[in-house]
């Protein structure tokens, strides 16, 4: 008896995920290895005047693993996990290094942010004032509307009308 050939993926998805599809074919190995598109899960909320962001960083040095920058509105978590020389034959630990980007609502100088590590749980809290909202808003003229009124009105004359 011969195996029946195992489905092959559309050709957009393995060009789109293309490590992906060699795990999930290949034979079960464990999670997939870590990579720079690996990303930290975040926490975002608003306390009283300040902005707070959680990010769950387990097992980390926070003075030697990672780095917390401010430009404008951009928050940058940077936290990077190092294999030890001398380490294991064999881990099922994730290695590398991970990068966030958080929008703040506001612009903020670094002055203003303060950070504390806790039991693996990076919290970012950054003071901010009111937030103001970008831009005005631009009222919109609804068309129908304007249409039922002037049904009323056959042969007048409007003095937006083009001839």
């Amino acid at each position: 008896m011969s195996k029946l050939p195992r489905p092959q993926a559309p050709a957009i998805f393995r060009a789109l995920f293309p490590g992906l599809i060699d795990w999930l074919e290949s034979p079960w190995a464990g999670p997939p290895q870590f990579t720079a598109a690996h990303s930290f899960r975040v926490e975002e909320m608003a306390r009283d005047n300040r902005y707070v962001i959680r990010a769950e960083l387990p097992g980390l040095d926070p003075e030697r693993d990672i780095e917390i920058t401010v430009e404008g509105r951009t928050l940058t978590i940077h936290a990077e996990r190092r294999q030890e020389d001398g380490g294991p034959d064999r881990s099922e630990f994730r290695y590398g290094s991970r990068t966030r980007l958080v929008r703040l609502p506001t612009r903020v100088d670094a002055k203003d942010v303060t950070a504390r590590y806790e039991r693996g749980v990076l919290e970012v809290s950054v003071r901010v004032g009111e937030v103001k909202p970008e831009g005005i808003r631009v009222p919109i003229e609804n068309a129908d509307s304007a249409q039922a009124g002037t049904q009323g009105t056959a042969g007048t004359s409007r003095p937006d009308a083009h001839p």
